[in-house]
């Protein structure tokens, strides 16, 4: 069982579409961002499929909102991990917390060690709906398949008056022009084209910080003090806006550059000083 993954895998540079289709078709959802998936819930349910009956279901709550709720279903989550003795470390207090690449490196190594167990395929007799269910009675999960209003309109079997309105309301609408609706899709694939540049972009960018990281947790410079101030950087929180400063600072008292450089401006000042009598003079 591959559970242990390098960080060199070619698992963290799967982007976030092929994450985000490979949940969508396999749990029928239809998440668009891969934060949406850091109440731990998607992760439940995926090794639920993997592993058949290994998920206490009932306990995952797809309803999570809020940090404790969320907390639950990693425990769960946990639990599992522990049944599977999967010796990946739950990072739990950073994934709740929706940072977009946390859940991105978690579900990238997630959907690796998925497809080390059943080689990429679908279970076809899992249902991810009827597992959903509690009670028999389904749960609102964010972006799950829902019938859409038209079809629950048409399932209650309104009046025939009704659709006979409808109908000639669509027959008197005028249709869009056609050089309206060309220059819309024009501007739709424009905007397509530049998410797909700027979502290249970030995963490049990723890719090189946990190169960086990587090069960090090396046990020969972990200890050196310039990569001490990298790593202030690298694990900021989002809030912090002095990031910069901080790891200046751990630098500054690590190498005693302010000591020296206090000892540095007093000899300048009296450099001055002397320049200045030997002027007058």
């Amino acid at each position: 069982m591959a559970t242990n993954i390098g960080m060199m895998d070619s698992a963290y540079f799967v982007g976030r579409n092929e994450l985000l289709t490979w949940i969508n078709d396999r749990l029928q959802l239809n998440l668009s961002r891969v934060e949406e998936a850091a109440s731990g819930a998607v992760q439940c349910q995926m090794l639920d499929m993997t592993f058949p009956g290994v998920v206490p279901m009932h306990k995952v709550n797809f309803d999570a909102k809020n940090e404790y709720d969320m907390i639950q279903n990693y425990k769960v989550l946990q639990d599992v991990f522990n049944k599977l003795k999967i010796t990946k470390p739950l990072e739990i207090n950073r994934l709740v917390k929706g940072r977009p690449l946390d859940n991105l490196e978690f579900l990238q190594w997630l959907k690796r060690f998925c497809d080390s167990i059943n080689g990429g395929i679908m279970n076809e007799n899992y249902n991810p709906v009827e597992r959903r269910s509690k009670g028999g009675k389904e749960r609102s999960v964010k972006g799950s398949n829902k019938m859409p209003k038209s079809l629950q309109t048409n399932n209650n079997h309104p009046p025939p008056n009704s659709s006979s309105a409808g109908l000639s309301k669509a027959t008197g609408a005028k249709p869009a022009k056609a050089a309206e609706v060309q220059a819309l899709s024009k501007e739709l694939a424009d905007l397509k084209l530049s998410v797909d540049l700027l979502e290249k972009e970030r995963d490049f960018y990723f890719s090189k910080l946990r190169d960086v990281e990587i090069l960090c947790q090396t046990p020969e410079v972990e200890n050196i003090p310039i990569v001490g101030a990298v790593k202030k950087i690298l694990y900021a929180t989002d809030a912090n806006e002095s990031a910069l400063e901080d790891a200046q600072e751990f630098l500054n008292q690590s190498i005693g550059v302010e000591v020296k450089g206090e000892g540095n401006g007093e000899e300048e000042e009296e450099e001055e000083e002397e320049e200045g009598e030997k002027t007058q003079a």
